[in-house]
């Protein structure tokens, strides 16, 4: 479990703002702008603090999408009510059924104060409420009621009776319309989200043990049960978690629409699929190879994950990013994806568009740059999940000194606040839908993932040959030199050669080759397969929902669709940015990288293009997840900016 930090909100965050010193002598009352001048807004401020309580929250990515959106809309929607042109998503408008009445509130004269503190009441209210059962509770709360000292608000306000006027009221009313519609979106809160009807038809898989014995069908999602279970955010679980949100298709969206959906019915239960991509491949299906090809890929792909195999690579943008199209289907992932040495279509870029000059190469180790974005872009760099890494993101971008807060690259430049407010609505409104569009997917199809299919090919036997041992029509194709079978004479072949005939792997070696992962790395090497394990922790493995379409690559593509269309360009703010990477400092479980690196980026594209391959070197995806996942992002992120501008404009 993370230690939980009060947020600097007064020394590092609030900028413009004179905050309590914590000295017992006589302080500086807090700086009130009757202009949109704070920098950074409070909107910003509230961002941050509700990043932390996500990072000290149990890590379900989808409850976090709808919990950054419901708490940006409410910011929004408090901003708008002082507006005389843009139309709240919520307040005074009927969403899904709930109606949340508006009216008789008198607009102070001066109304940027105001508007700040209703803001500020309604992501107080939103956080007290979604995050009370936490485990970082306690600390969640005194970083929100800190904020509202640091600027001067009364956290102890609690009225719902705006019609004398009171920004606290209107906040505190508007998080209330929030929390009840919440509370009959098909999100299934009111009893934290527990499924209704969703039963996995595979028992679970046991990592610690050999093989996939219990392994019913290669195509359905299986459970998997640890001795200790540690979600991504460090918190201890259900040593055998159940699908997280497989029927999150029926949550109320934002900008899809029923244009955009398909209906299934399954055990009494409608599956509402947006953006159907249609089936996987199957393991006894049209797309048989394909399947065995895309899941024998993300073994190999293992085998990249040793800094000390002497393959080099340039991650700058020199060399990566800059994709032009990508397959139209399961036949054509083999010409995007090299299988032997990892990586996509990137070509690269010739210059800087900003500067003009020439990316400078960043030579590092392809093992080192493989095992780092695994890492880095699981849940974000602190867990903040896939959703809140995208504001964290934004966040960067809105720090840049090259930034222009023109509203997609045109006009005057906005203040602080309305481009912060503007930009967290349109953003979480895009991660929402992701959400709501990945998990209809993910529990309609309910399709396998490497850990299962892998073991449960490998434990039929090889696929390729039928005059060769341990043939079988549904097992794993050999590859030489990272698929093969076990002989006499092999070091893996057992005591007694009870292992011959098996399959074996040349790939990540796994969580039994590290003691100190401190100072220890697993390396590559032969292992049998019914030993193999995704580069993951030990205590975690593989996110415990079905892997059809990968939701990191629906949330980063609509994240970075998103940012192009807000900044009204496709590149970062001076044509690049990154992230800097320590040697032996940054990976968690086991040591490295052997090199300082930085993970860049020229476009918004590039990152989530690089947010995808990441999730095949971790071993949690095969192709067939990643692409269409990027492109339902596609549609989400724009259908969404689109959206949101309508509301901008007072038309929704």
């Amino acid at each position: 479990m993370r230690r939980f930090q009060r947020l600097p909100t007064c020394l590092a965050v609030c900028v413009l703002a004179a905050c309590s010193s914590g000295s017992d002598g006589p302080t500086e009352p807090p700086f009130v702008p009757t202009a949109d001048a704070r920098d950074p807004s409070v909107a910003r401020q509230w961002s941050e603090v509700i990043l932390e309580a996500i990072r000290n929250d149990f890590a379900r990515p989808t409850v976090h999408a709808r919990n950054l959106f419901h708490t940006s809309a409410a910011m929004y929607d408090a901003w708008s009510a002082f507006d005389d042109t843009a139309t709240p998503w919520l307040l005074g408008q009927t969403v899904g059924g709930f109606s949340c009445d508006f009216g008789n509130f008198s607009l102070p004269q001066d109304r940027h104060p105001a508007r700040e503190e209703a803001i500020s009441h309604a992501a107080l209210r939103l956080v007290e409420h979604r995050f009370a059962n936490s485990p970082g509770a306690t600390g969640i709360m005194f970083s929100a009621t800190g904020l509202m000292d640091d600027l001067g608000f009364d956290p102890d306000d609690t009225s719902l009776d705006y019609t004398g006027g009171s920004a606290a009221a209107l906040g505190n009313y508007i998080a209330d319309c929030y929390i009840q519609f919440g509370l009959q979106d098909g999100a299934n809160e009111a009893n934290d989200y527990a499924n209704t009807v969703y039963e996995p038809v595979n028992p679970a898989v046991f990592p610690e043990e050999p093989g996939n014995p219990g392994l019913v069908d290669l195509n359905r999602w299986q459970p998997i049960s640890l001795t200790l279970f540690i979600d991504q955010s460090g918190n201890v679980i259900s040593n055998e978690p159940e699908f997280l949100s497989p029927e999150w298709g029926a949550v109320e969206p934002f900008a899809l629409s029923d244009a955009d959906k398909n209906t299934y019915t399954r055990d009494g239960f409608d599956y509402e699929v947006y953006f159907d991509p249609g089936m996987p491949p199957t393991y006894d299906g049209s797309l048989s190879a394909e399947y065995k090809w895309g899941f024998a890929l993300v073994s190999i792909w293992s085998a990249h994950l040793d800094p000390t195999d002497g393959v080099m690579m340039d991650i700058s943008p020199a060399s990566l990013g800059n994709i032009q199209a990508y397959p139209a289907n399961p036949g054509e992932y083999p010409q995007f994806y090299d299988l032997f040495e990892g990586g996509d279509a990137s070509v690269g870029y010739t210059s800087n568009p900003v500067t003009g000059a020439a990316y400078d190469p960043q030579i590092v180790p392809r093992g080192d740059y493989a095992r780092v974005l695994a890492e880095f872009w699981a849940d974000g760099p602190e867990s903040e999940t896939p959703p809140g890494h995208w504001y964290v993101i934004l966040n960067k971008v809105n720090d840049h000194p090259d930034l222009e807060r023109r509203f997609e690259g045109i006009g005057e430049e906005l203040g602080p606040l309305e481009w912060d407010v503007k930009g967290y609505f349109a953003l979480g409104g895009a991660m929402h839908d992701s959400a709501i569009a990945a998990w209809g997917i993910k529990g309609y199809y309910d399709y396998i993932r490497p850990l299962s299919a892998i073991r449960g090919m490998a434990d039929r036997g090889q696929s390729s040959d039928p005059l060769l041992p341990s043939y079988h029509v549904d097992g794993i194709p050999l590859e030489p030199g990272y698929i093969e079978l076990v002989s006499a004479g092999d070091p893996l072949e057992g005591e007694a050669g009870e292992h011959i005939g098996k399959i074996k792997l040349y790939t990540w070696r796994g969580p039994d080759y590290i003691d100190d992962p401190a100072t220890d790395q697993a390396g590559v090497g032969w292992i049998l397969a019914e030993n193999w394990w995704p580069y993951q922790r030990p205590s975690f493995v593989t996110p415990p929902f079905a892997g059809y379409v990968s939701g990191h690559s629906t949330y980063s593509r609509a994240g970075a669709e998103l940012l192009t269309a807000l900044t009204g360009s496709e590149y970062f703010p001076g044509g690049m940015s990154g992230f800097e990477i320590t040697a032996n400092e940054f990976l968690v479980f086991e040591e490295g990288p052997s090199v300082d690196m930085t993970l860049q980026w020229a476009t918004y594209q590039d990152a989530s293009d690089q947010c995808s391959l990441s999730r095949i070197w971790g071993g949690i995806h095969p192709p067939a997840d990643d692409v269409p996942g990027r492109l339902i992002g596609e549609q989400v992120g724009v259908n969404a900016f689109e959206h949101a501008v309508g509301y901008f404009n007072g038309a929704p």
